[in-house]
């Protein structure tokens, strides 16, 4: 988004009460155009938004209604934003400097600029920049009200995304496409039940190879009566709804190098590989499993101090003179993974604090880092062991709640806007209907 856009929607977002409030009484009886509560909207306001919409509509050849219905439009927009801006401040909502600039920094980021160099664009485009600041100011807490106060009303029940993330998996099997491995341990339509369970323990030992790393297309070329055996078993790409039914229920939910099977139809016993899938959705978590123990100085134990003992820890843990999940349950001042023995469970390592994150990344299954602080204290830490976690039901759990949500508080948005319009004490005293 351009920086003028930026500075666009801000304008259109939020009514410039500091600037009113500065304004003698007798200039603003000139321009009051709306009064609201205790609050007023100026003339200027609104015509200053009509213009600003309608420059931008000129820049991007969209076509904007009579000027008449435009500037009941605007009033509505900034009798609104008003509302909210009172609503704050009754609530005691305050947005301090610290968040502006940061909103600031995000808006430089976003056009590769510096922040001297950010300020002098917003000067340049005639705007002042303590004026656009208190604008932005006004946006940020409009957005923060309405987070406060109508995220509250918005419940989703956990049917509401079961049913959702069935749609979306529905959607996702649609281009879904499975390379198959095939054996089938053919089985005579008349055969005896000692025939059966025959031919179903043959299945079986051969799904135990199979698991234990043979290759599959060998024993499919040797053992499967399937018409693919000499391809090793090989049945190409395929969708669900070019598969065998029974074939299509088993892969359902299964992962690339899966052995599925015993599958029992007329034909005898099928074993299914799963060689690859192509058009799924996946996603994968890198977790590590660590323990530590957790050192607070304190006036008594120093810095220095508190680091020389889990030095000393160290060394004689690595001796095995000491065990380490002896000295966390009885020195560790992380009293959630103290009574554990300093383990901290499998979590993704991005949810620590950088310097425990960066410790671990530097480490492998059981190697310790070097004592080190962050802003809970000093620790001592041992990898156990990584993994990679399947996490795509949690992302399709997250993707519909936040889509549910999303959509439910846009609506309670309007509403609330609504019941504060209905509610408050509105009058049009100026030109502005």
């Amino acid at each position: 988004m351009k920086l003028t856009k930026i500075i666009s929607l801000i304008i259109l977002l939020c009514a410039n009460v500091g600037t009113i409030r500065s304004l003698s009484a007798a200039e603003l009886l000139d321009k009051v155009a709306v009064v609201v509560n205790q609050g007023v909207i100026l003339e200027n306001e609104i015509t200053g938004m009509m213009l600003q919409l309608q420059a931008e509509a000129k820049k991007s050849g969209q076509a904007l209604p009579s000027d008449k219905a435009l500037k009941v439009q605007v009033t509505e927009r900034l009798i609104a934003n008003e509302l909210q801006l009172q609503f704050a401040e009754r609530i005691g909502l305050q947005i301090s400097d610290a968040q502006v600039q940061q909103q600031v920094q995000q808006l430089a980021l976003q056009q590769n600029l510096t922040l001297e160099k950010f300020r002098q664009n917003v000067i340049a485009s005639g705007m002042d920049y303590e004026t656009f600041l208190e604008r932005l100011r006004q946006d940020i807490t409009s957005q923060e009200v309405r987070q406060a106060v109508v995220s509250r009303r918005v419940y989703v029940s956990p049917q509401e995304i079961d049913g959702l993330v069935a749609l979306l998996k529905e959607r996702g099997k649609q281009t879904e496409e499975y390379n198959l491995g095939h054996i089938l341990v053919g089985l005579a339509p008349s055969a005896s039940a000692d025939e059966i369970e025959s031919t179903q323990e043959r299945a079986n030992k051969i799904i135990k190879l199979l698991n234990s790393g043979s290759d599959f297309k060998k024993i499919a070329i040797g053992s499967s009566s399937g018409a693919k055996a000499l391809d090793g078993g090989d049945l190409g790409w395929m969708n669900v709804n070019e598969m065998p039914t029974l074939f299509a229920e088993a892969v359902v939910n299964q992962k690339k190098d899966d052995i599925i099977g015993p599958i029992r139809s007329g034909a005898g016993f099928h074993i299914l590989k799963i060689t690859d899938i192509r058009g799924r959705q996946t996603v994968e978590v890198k977790e590590a499993n660590a323990r530590h123990i957790l050192i607070k100085p304190t006036i008594i134990l120093s810095d220095e101090k508190a680091k020389n003992m889990l030095n000393d820890f160290l060394v004689k843990v690595q001796a095995g003179e000491l065990d380490f999940s002896e000295l966390a349950k009885e020195h560790s001042a992380d009293p959630g993974s103290a009574t554990k023995g300093g383990e901290l469970g499998w979590a993704d390592p991005s949810m620590y604090v950088p310097e425990f994150k960066d410790a671990l990344a530097r480490l492998n299954p059981g190697e310790y880092a070097q004592p080190f602080k962050t802003v809970h204290g000093w620790h001592l830490v041992q990898l156990i062991d990584r993994r990679v976690k399947d996490a795509t039901e949690n992302a399709y759990q997250d993707h519909a709640y936040r889509m549910i949500f999303n959509r439910k508080f846009n609506e309670e948005v309007e509403a609330w806007v609504r019941e504060i319009r209905d509610q408050a004490f509105v009058e049009i005293v100026g030109d502005a209907s």
